[in-house]
C-alpha cells in the first residue's frame, strides 16, 4: 500500500463490502476532503483495467456522469493491480427508491436513461466481432448448459421458441459500447437527482439495447416508476417500432443465463433469481407479449 502515491494523502479508509465483484475495495478521504475509490484485483486484469481508463476518459469527454479515472498502477509483491476512481457523492438508488414519490423516481429513471443514451453513443473497435455473431453464440452455449443444468422453469421450452423464431432481429445491428450492468444497484443519486452510474468492470460492446435487460431482472422489481422512466427518457419518449421485441429477445436469452450465472458464481441464490424470472415471465405472459405488463401500467 505504501507505494500507492495517493494514499501517503489519506486521512481516512474505509472498505466497501457490496457487490460481487472480487475486488478488495475502499473509500479514501484526503487531507483536502477529497474521496476516492481505491479498488485492487488480480494482475493478469492490467489490460482490461487500462482499456477501462481510457473509456472512462472517452464517456466523461462524451458527457456521461461516471467517475473521473485517477490513477493505475501494479504492486508487482502482491500481483495486483490498483486503481483509483473519484468518487461520486449520494446513495445508492435501490436503497432509496422506496422513500421518493413515483413522480421522482419516473424523473430519476429519465435522467438515467439519458446518461445511458450518451454511453451508447461510443463505438466499438475495428477489431470487435460483430455483436450477432457473439450474441447467437453465447446464448446457444447457455441454453445448451441450462438444458443440462437439471433446473426447469415453467415455460423453458416455450421461452427458447420464442428466440429461436425471432433471433434473426439481432442481426445487423450497432456495435456500440455497453455498460452491461445498468440498474439501481449501480446507480448512485444525491438530493434525489441522478448523480451518475458506477461499476464498469463488466463493460462490453454490442447492442445498445441488449443494456436494457437488467431493467427486466432487476431495476423494475424496485420500481416500474424508475424503470419506464429510463426507457422514455433513453427515447425522449419516441420509442422505436423494433425497441420491444429486441427488448423481449433479449430479457428471454436472460433467463437461460441467469440461471448458469447463479449456478457458477451464487449457488445460495437461486430461489431468489428463480422467482425474479418467474415474475419476468409473467410481465411478459410467457412471452406472448412483448411490452411488459409494469411498462403498460406505469404509461397508460
Amino acid at each position: 500500500m505504501q507505494h500507492i502515491p495517493l494514499l501517503k494523502e489519506a486521512v481516512s479508509i474505509d472498505q466497501i463490502d457490496k457487490g460481487y465483484s472480487r475486488d478488495e475495495k475502499w473509500v479514501m478521504t484526503t487531507v483536502s476532503g477529497e474521496k476516492y475509490v481505491l479498488r485492487f484485483t488480480d494482475q493478469d486484469q492490467y489490460d482490461k483495467i487500462k482499456t477501462q481508463f481510457e473509456l472512462l476518459y472517452e464517456l466523461r469527454r462524451h458527457g456521461v456522469q461516471c467517475a473521473d479515472p485517477v490513477d493505475i498502477g501494479v504492486l508487482e509483491a502482491k500481483q495486483q493491480v490498483y486503481y483509483i476512481l473519484s468518487f461520486i457523492e449520494g446513495q445508492e438508488a435501490k436503497e432509496i427508491m422506496s422513500q421518493l414519490t413515483e413522480e421522482k423516481q419516473y424523473a430519476l429513471g429519465v435522467s438515467a436513461g439519458q446518461d445511458l443514451r450518451n454511453m451508447h453513443k461510443y463505438p466499438a473497435p475495428s477489431h470487435i466481432e460483430p455483436w450477432e455473431d457473439r450474441v447467437m453464440k453465447k446464448h446457444h452455449r447457455y441454453l445448451t448448459a441450462y438444458r443440462e443444468s437439471g433446473i426447469s422453469l415453467e415455460g423453458d421450452e416455450k421461452v427458447a421458441q420464442f428466440i429461436a423464431k425471432h433471433i434473426d432481429i439481432v442481426k445487423g445491428r450497432p456495435n456500440q459500447f455497453q455498460h452491461d450492468d445498468f440498474h439501481l444497484g449501480n446507480i448512485i443519486v444525491n438530493n434525489n437527482k441522478y448523480a451518475g452510474v458506477i461499476d464498469f468492470n463488466n463493460f462490453d460492446w454490442g447492442d445498445p439495447i441488449h443494456d436494457f435487460y437488467k431493467v427486466a431482472l432487476f431495476s423494475r422489481e424496485t420500481s416500474e416508476a424508475f424503470s419506464a422512466g429510463q426507457i422514455n427518457g433513453y427515447f425522449d419518449g419516441n420509442i422505436p417500432d423494433d425497441f420491444w421485441l429486441l427488448y423481449s429477445v433479449y430479457v428471454a436469452m436472460s433467463i437461460f443465463s441467469s440461471i448458469m450465472w447463479v449456478i457458477k458464481f451464487d449457488p445460495g441464490q437461486m430461489d431468489e433469481m428463480i422467482e425474479r424470472l418467474e415474475n419476468v415471465l409473467k410481465d411478459h405472459h410467457y412471452f406472448n407479449e412483448i411490452e411488459p405488463e409494469w411498462y403498460t401500467r406505469i404509461t397508460r
